[in-house]
């Protein structure tokens, strides 16, 4: 025998489903439409009540957790996905140069860090003296013959007032 499918919406403030034939529904002034199980929820929703503070919405329940029993709970476990990486390695890196890494010593993986820096450090350093080496002096260390300067003319003194 077939089944019957009734289709049952929820209630825009409280949660709950409504069956065929019951609710109210509204209508706002930018054509949302809200639907509504009982007067009381419609009352509520128009003085802008909160439905995540009133025990009795399915929001506030699901909220505060209340109903769920604990083999739900237990059901819901994640579950975890391996890594790929580990099995087949990473563009620039084989399975085996991951594992290497992965097993090395932290205090000598931290020193081979430390040297390079160094090194670094070091490289940059050693470009920077051959650079202020191969520098032409600048001109504030190439005298330049002083232009003597033109003394300023004086203008004439105006007679009279100020108009």
């Amino acid at each position: 025998a077939t089944k019957m499918v009734i289709k049952t919406e929820t209630c825009a403030f409280s949660g709950m489903k409504i069956w065929p034939g019951h609710g109210r529904r509204f209508v706002r002034q930018d054509s949302r439409t809200f639907l509504f199980m009982h007067h009381k929820c419609s009352v509520f929703f128009g003085m802008k009540r909160n439905p995540r503070k009133l025990p009795w919405t399915q929001y506030y329940r699901r909220l505060h957790k209340k109903g769920t029993s604990a083999e739900e709970v237990h059901k819901r476990k994640v579950r975890k996905v391996a890594s790929t990486a580990m099995s087949r390695g990473i563009v620039g890196a084989s399975i085996e140069e991951i594992k290497a890494k992965r097993t090395e010593n932290p205090q000598r993986r931290a020193a081979a860090r430390d040297a390079a820096v160094r090194d670094v450090k070091e490289r940059k350093r050693t470009t920077a003296a051959a650079k202020k080496a191969d520098r032409p002096k600048t001109s504030a260390q190439v005298a330049k013959p002083k232009v003597a300067q033109k003394p300023a003319a004086q203008r004439p003194t105006k007679a009279g007032g100020k108009r």
